[in-house]
């Protein structure tokens, strides 16, 4: 996604977040039709990887995806919730979380994070998280495995990459 698509992305989030238009988004990440945008944040954080054996390749390392742990910030800057894992789990400020299976992932630009779509469980606790139906992860910054290198000298080192990324949390009309 380029600069101009992104900074028309944003206006419109600005503007109105339930209106969210989908249209400069991959189709694979695009929420479907009869549902509006409930909460839209920006997560704050890092991502930790660890250098393990790679799976079935005897002999073989690689960055291994750990976790996440961000801050969840509204439109003024202000913390609303927090982002952590395994699992995937986001809380709102008033206690109610939510957990979900990953639908979709779709790539974004050379060193950030994909696109990702998630299909949300029912909410956990009442609150901001209660009747979201899906979390949809857009304007990505950073979060990919480390480049430093990932060998058998330093199996089981971990590093923490720092990232950003709007999460929108959908609801049904």
């Amino acid at each position: 996604m380029n600069a101009k698509t992104l900074l028309c992305l944003s206006s419109l989030l600005l503007a109105a977040p339930s209106a969210f238009a989908q249209a400069g988004l991959p189709d694979s990440i695009k929420v479907p039709d009869g549902h509006k945008v409930a909460m839209h944040t920006t997560g704050v954080g890092e991502i930790t990887y660890e250098c393990r054996d790679k799976a079935n390749a005897a002999g073989q390392t690689e960055w291994t995806f750990v976790g996440p742990k961000a801050v969840l910030n509204d439109r003024n800057g202000q913390q609303v919730g927090t982002y952590f894992g395994p699992p995937a789990t986001w809380q709102a400020k008033d206690g109610s979380t939510i957990t979900g299976t990953q639908l979709a992932v779709a790539p974004s630009s050379p060193g950030n994070l994909p696109y990702q779509l998630v299909k949300a469980n029912p909410a956990e606790g009442k609150g901001a998280m209660s009747g979201v139906v899906y979390i949809q992860r857009v304007a990505l910054k950073g979060g990919v495995a480390p480049a430093a290198p990932c060998t058998t000298a330093n199996k089981g080192a971990k590093e923490m990459v720092k990232y950003q990324a709007d999460y929108l949390f959908w609801a049904a009309n």
